[in-house]
């Protein structure tokens, strides 16, 4: 159950709105690399968490934070499509009609769509993709992906930065970055609490390490076979990150020859030249299964 006040998290203020920034913020938005992306993720991760409650508590926590998140990048679109429909009206009328779809920079859809407000899309237009959200039951692989959400989402937001001159929205982003820095930090906090890489590589650890291929555990296997002396680094040679092996560079060799994929299914209605064979095919088997 959620909570909310009236209240903004951190201050958002605009100086001077610009609807092309509008539709760049969409992107921190609605973007892979956005807030709704890491709070879905974090909050889908609480709710399927089976273990220690302080993990799930933790994640509740943060996944509610990044809502606020959400909450300033809107009212930051807001304020910066303030005036935008006189904009929007001016260019129509006084260019020709290939550059008045440019609209400078903004979209059209704040105008037609939203009314001058966010929309869960990135800067263009796209709307936000839930197949992004990692929650895969497996906490140290979890917090690895949190790591990348956050790193990227740092990345974006400093870029975000540096295409703005309004110090209001400089403020804000200030206060996105270091915030998407504690999480850094979180996330990797939490694989230490969990007792590192070495307890916790590779993941999943509850795979029995017997089953693994011998040979290929810690082999760097090169398939430059013009440069081989080029895949030299941490990698490549010395202890392993999880302490458990040793690295080696291994050389790509020739492996056991393709193997014979017969002719195509029947009903696949591939050409008669490539039949070879007169089975019914899966196709046809699998609708036996299906129909009465």
């Amino acid at each position: 159950m959620f909570y909310h006040d009236n209240n903004l998290q951190y201050k958002v203020r605009v100086d001077k709105p610009n609807p092309a920034f509008a539709k760049l913020l969409q992107q921190a938005i609605g973007g892979i690399e956005g807030e709704i992306r890491v709070c879905l993720q974090y909050l889908f991760q609480a709710w399927g968490n089976r273990g220690p409650n302080k993990y799930r508590d933790m994640l509740l926590d943060t996944g509610t934070e990044e809502i606020s998140h959400i909450e300033m990048l809107c009212t930051a679109v807001a304020l910066n499509l303030d005036g935008a429909t006189h904009e929007l009206k001016d260019k129509i009328v006084g260019e020709n009609p290939i550059v008045s779809n440019i609209l400078g920079g903004m979209d059209p859809r704040h105008v037609l769509s939203s009314g001058l407000s966010a929309m869960a899309v990135d800067s263009n237009g796209v709307p936000f993709n839930g197949s992004w959200v990692v929650g895969s039951g497996n906490i140290a692989a979890d917090m690895y992906a949190n790591v990348m959400a956050e790193s990227t989402g740092r990345v974006l937001a400093t870029r975000l930065y540096d295409l703005t001159d309004d110090s209001g929205m400089k403020d804000m982003l200030s206060f996105l970055i270091t915030r998407d820095a504690m999480h850094q930090n979180q996330w990797l906090a939490v694989l230490e609490d969990l007792g590192g890489v070495t307890e916790n590589l590779p993941i999943p650890n509850t795979f029995p390490r017997e089953n693994h291929v011998p040979g290929f555990e810690y082999a760097f296997v090169s398939t430059n076979i013009e440069k081989p002396g080029e895949s030299q680094g941490r990698w490549s040679s010395g202890p392993s990150i999880d302490s458990k092996g040793e690295f080696q560079v291994v050389p790509v060799q020739p492996g056991p020859p393709i193997p014979d994929l017969g002719s195509p299914d029947v009903k696949g209605y591939a050409q008669q030249q490539q039949m070879t064979n007169g089975d019914r095919g899966l196709i046809e088997n699998i609708k036996d299964t299906i129909l009465p």
